[in-house]
């Protein structure tokens, strides 16, 4: 049975003498209440006080109805009111609250327990006197149930919390790679009974840990934020560890992910270059062309000198300054740090002379310098992110590596170790998913986007992460707002964040498809202020079976022969053409590209092209299209199509040749007219060649075409 309080209950006003339940029934009252789920943990006792706390609001609008009129009958409605709201308070922190945290302090949950008991029982015995006798009964039955509950924590749940508290009194360095493997064994064997083993699971934990934080900061509990800042360490240090594999199964037709080269992109475009192998994967499939890449293979993120990122953030530093101990930080990382209060160095806690803030030339050089040199955009703001080092180095005291701080866990030493910079990428995430969310401005969240494009390029595991956890749906949020907005340099990160995202991940993509982003994609190509961005997500969703025939029977299909027809940029081209190939290999899509143009768009590439390469690949595409009568006739009356064909079999390499004998011996099998055309182009001595010394595939489809000529003459 779902475990059901309610969310909400409007404060008792005196002047007014009113709740919010009064002119509710049962079943009005029922509907009032919203199940949001099982307790993370303490299941038992919180069922066994949930269950009078339902039954006096079941009772509450007959209670009230009494209406006292002495001071004694409206301050014992008021009691009652309190009571709900701390049954209720307590109930939803089992529900809401960090599993992690809820183990350490299951003592003091069964306190609030009983605390909240006792307070339900005393309001209502106060009103007992003050209503009709029937419901006077049914509140005696109530506080006979209340007296009959005894709290007591589960010992499984008591043990783990114990094995956690042990960890954090023992103040352990943790480290998965080290021989003495028993503190790591620790941790997850608390963390897997905790059901703390997946993606998802982790995710929201590390949430539940920051909500805690923030209350913790509210209250000035310093205490407090150091547990829960000592938590949060723990799991981002194992967190990579307990992820659970999300299997996919990959697009073996896709390419290396990177992102294409996008005009007017804020990235050097020489870092985003595709080199296109998923098209020559594709066409070797079916035995066609190789592609031979233009553009250099993108490498992996570099990771910036620990001497170039702020101490605070990790991350490079935009602002670089000096404070009085000679050490160098971010600015606004120093202005929060001096605003909390402090006066000393974060690092060595040497009290400060003065808090004056000294710009770095030097080190915003060096970063510069660096950025030009490993093709990584400078810095162009602050890091959006200064949680968790910040806190580590708040909690810090004399001794740079750790202090002793004291709670009522006991004793622990809490060791302020910096996570290593990939770990703490995972933990960025989180933040950045906050900030897509809840920020209005669409420049800030511009820039997150693009800061997860860098993190997402080359990246399996880090596109699986954020597919499983939500941020497909902000991402898509973002691009539509950037559509709206008519702010082409954001359409463009956006399109590009979610081509990274989708690169060799089937899951993505559904979930792309089921979030709508053909109808988004559809009014980006109204207009023209991204046109690579959008040809480039075209692609990578083609890739898709389910996407293939949506794609190749609406509005894509005339956008994207435009751009093979009109568009300047090559690599633009290049991606317009590889998905009108990926949706021509569904027969279905084949009327609507024919009667869209896509025949008229290859002729003209076919009979001018640059190079040969880009005869070889519409040769390809009209391949598939000649599994259609109907468009075998179309191709059949251009006559620059025919003849373009035809050279490939006298000046193509050996693949083009296969794939060029493989289109003629479709078109002539559908039409005798087509046999006359190519006979007339002199075809005969270049099959023979073929026949001799072209690929296996390419001699069968060259003997028989030149035996098919033989039988209709």
């Amino acid at each position: 049975m779902a475990f059901a309080i309610i969310l909400h209950f409007t404060c008792f006003k005196p002047s007014h003498c009113c709740f919010p339940c009064l002119n509710m029934g049962t079943s009005e009252l029922e509907d009032y209440f919203l199940t949001i789920g099982e307790p993370k943990l303490h299941d038992e006792i919180s069922r066994s006080l949930c269950a009078p706390y339902v039954k006096v609001l079941t009772i509450f609008p007959h209670v009230e109805s009494a209406r006292p009129r002495s001071m004694s009958g409206i301050q014992a409605l008021c009691a009652l009111h309190t009571a709900l709201e701390k049954t209720k308070n307590i109930l939803q922190h089992c529900v809401e609250c960090s599993k992690l945290y809820l183990a350490i302090t299951g003592d003091s949950v069964v306190l609030k327990f009983e605390k909240a008991r006792n307070m339900l029982a005393d309001s209502l015995r106060r009103v007992e006197d003050i209503v009709p006798h029937v419901i006077g009964c049914q509140i005696a039955e109530i506080l006979d149930e209340l007296r009959k509950i005894e709290f007591s924590l589960d010992p499984v749940e008591k043990q783990i919390g114990d094995e956690i508290i042990v960890l954090l009194q023992q103040g352990i360095n943790f480290n998965p790679s080290s021989s003495d493997s028993s503190e790591f064994q620790s941790f997850h064997k608390a963390a897997s009974k905790l059901g703390i083993t997946s993606s998802e699971a982790i995710l929201l934990e590390r949430r539940s840990l920051k909500n805690l934080m923030e209350r913790a900061r509210g209250e000035e509990n310093k205490r407090k934020e150091a547990i829960i800042a000592h938590l949060l360490h723990l799991m981002s240090k194992y967190s990579k560890l307990f992820r659970t594999e999300f299997s996919d199964d990959n697009d073996s037709q896709e390419s290396v992910p990177c992102s294409p080269s996008i005009g007017g992109s804020l990235e050097d475009s020489s870092l985003f270059g595709r080199n296109g192998c998923a098209f020559d994967h594709q066409m070797s499939k079916l035995s066609s062309l190789s592609y031979k890449p233009n553009f250099r293979r993108s490498e992996q993120m570099p990771v910036p000198p620990e001497e170039l990122r702020c101490p605070i953030s990790l991350q490079l530093m935009y602002d670089p300054v000096i404070i009085a101990s000679g050490l160098t930080y971010e600015r606004v990382c120093m202005e929060r740090w001096f605003a909390d209060g402090h006066n000393t160095c974060p690092e060595t806690q040497q009290q400060l002379p003065h808090l004056s803030l000294i710009p770095n030339h030097s080190v915003k050089r060096l970063v510069a310098s660096w950025c030009e040199q490993n093709g990584v955009p400078i810095p162009d703001g602050p890091p959006v992110s200064l949680d968790l080092n910040h806190w580590r180095l708040a909690l810090s005291q004399s001794d740079s590596s750790n202090s002793r701080l004291l709670g009522n866990v006991g004793a622990y030493i809490y060791k302020a170790v910096k996570d290593d910079y990939e770990v703490n990428a995972f933990g960025l995430y989180e933040d950045f998913l906050n900030i897509l969310e809840k920020e209005d401005d669409l420049m800030k969240k511009c820039k997150v986007v693009e800061q997860i494009r860098h993190l997402l390029k080359d990246d399996e595991e880090a596109r699986t992460y954020l597919g499983a956890n939500g941020f497909v749906r902000p991402f898509l949020g973002f691009l539509e707002a950037a559509v709206s907005a008519r702010n082409g340099k954001a359409q463009e990160i956006g399109a590009m964040a979610l081509f990274n995202l989708a690169v060799n991940n089937n899951r993505n993509k559904e979930l792309m498809l089921e979030l709508a982003v053909l109808t988004i994609l559809q009014k980006m190509i109204a207009t023209t202020d991204s046109v690579g961005a959008a040809t480039a997500l075209y692609l990578s969703l083609s890739y898709l079976e389910e996407a293939k025939p949506i794609i190749g029977t609406t509005e894509p299909v005339p956008f994207l022969i435009w751009v093979l027809k009109h568009y300047t940029d090559v690599q633009c081209k290049l991606d317009a053409l590889h998905t009108l190939y990926n949706i021509s290999s569904h027969h279905t899509n084949i009327p609507h590209l024919v009667s869209s143009g896509v025949i008229d768009a290859l002729e003209d590439i076919i009979a001018h092209p640059s190079d040969h390469n880009w005869r070889g690949k519409c040769i390809t595409v009209l391949n598939c299209l000649a599994s259609s009568k109907a468009a075998c006739d179309d191709i059949t009356v251009a006559p620059g199509l025919i003849r373009g064909i035809a050279t490939s079999l006298d000046v193509g390499e050996h693949v083009e040749q296969e794939q060029a004998a493989t289109c003629l011996l479709k078109l002539c099998n559908a039409t005798e007219k087509c046999s006359q055309i190519v006979l007339q182009e002199g075809v005969i001595p270049s099959l023979v060649l073929i026949s001799v010394n072209g690929t296996t595939r390419g001699k069968q489809k060259a003997q028989k075409l030149l035996m098919l000529f033989r039988e209709q003459r």
